[in-house]
């Protein structure tokens, strides 16, 4: 049997990372697949957090702060550096699954994951080439323009970072009205659109800056596209699978696991 692929889920805090892993894991089960879940955040204390693999074995928060005397947020970074060492333990511990599509839920803090040059390690590993990173859109910026131009360059900053296959996500969607939902979905699909609605809101007196970072954004609009998701009622999981499937395998399904259930 191949690796299976490995699908890296980051984005800022409170974008949802760990909900939509566990509702893409349950429309894959429902669909036939298996699918495997492994949590890199030692600080995770989301109670709906159910990984196969959980780096919590190896490296916790608190200890690493009591160990270092660390705040949580120079804890996140030692963490970080610890769970490369950790990585090849990690690996071995997720060779015992076997499925169709390992889901890993990064730290909360994009940073850590993108940022630290550990990051790249352990991606390498866990992923190799069968890696792609699923970027998510919190709703609560991306519904405005700066919002979303703020959210469309970090998601660029990861790619670069990681020279890595993305797909870009926004959670949440059932939050969102529908009327501004496809505003928002356009503003991926058409920078024109997007630039009017930024000039619109919060005019620009650097036009030359602001000229360059419409530039930026009209190059990379051909391969950002926005996925609308919601873990809350599983829209556009669907659209997850394809798009993670064009990413790692050229587009060709899976062979199901198991039949899908009646």
């Amino acid at each position: 049997m191949e690796d299976p692929g490995t699908v890296f889920f980051t984005g800022t805090a409170g974008a949802g990372k760990t909900s939509l892993v566990q509702a893409f894991k349950e429309w894959m089960s429902h669909s036939g697949y298996d699918a495997t879940v492994v949590n890199l955040d030692p600080g995770n204390e989301n109670p709906t957090l159910e990984p196969d693999v959980d780096v919590r074995e190896w490296v916790r928060l608190p200890d690493v702060m009591t160990e270092y005397d660390l705040g949580p947020n120079g804890a996140q970074v030692v963490a970080s550096d610890l769970i490369a060492i950790k990585v090849f333990e990690i690996k071995q511990a997720l060779a015992e699954f076997r499925s169709d599509l390992v889901l890993v839920d990064t730290p909360g803090q994009v940073e850590l994951f993108a940022f630290r040059e550990s990051s790249k390690s352990i991606v390498e590993a866990l992923g190799g080439d069968q890696a792609t990173i699923a970027f998510l859109f919190d709703p609560a910026l991306a519904r405005s323009p700066a919002g979303f131009v703020s959210l469309l360059l970090l998601s660029a900053s990861v790619e670069f970072r990681f020279r890595a296959p993305m797909v870009n996500l926004l959670t949440k969607s059932d939050l969102i009205p529908p009327e501004q939902l496809e505003e928002v979905l356009a503003w991926a699909e058409e920078p024109g659109r997007l630039s009017a609605a930024v000039d619109a809101v919060t005019p620009t007196p650097d036009m030359q800056l602001s000229t360059q970072v419409y530039r930026a954004i009209e190059l990379m609009a051909p391969m950002t596209g926005l996925l609308a998701t919601s873990a809350k009622d599983s829209t556009g999981l669907e659209s997850v699978y394809r798009a993670v499937q064009r990413n790692l395998g050229g587009g060709e399904d899976l062979e199901p696991a198991q039949a899908p259930p009646e």
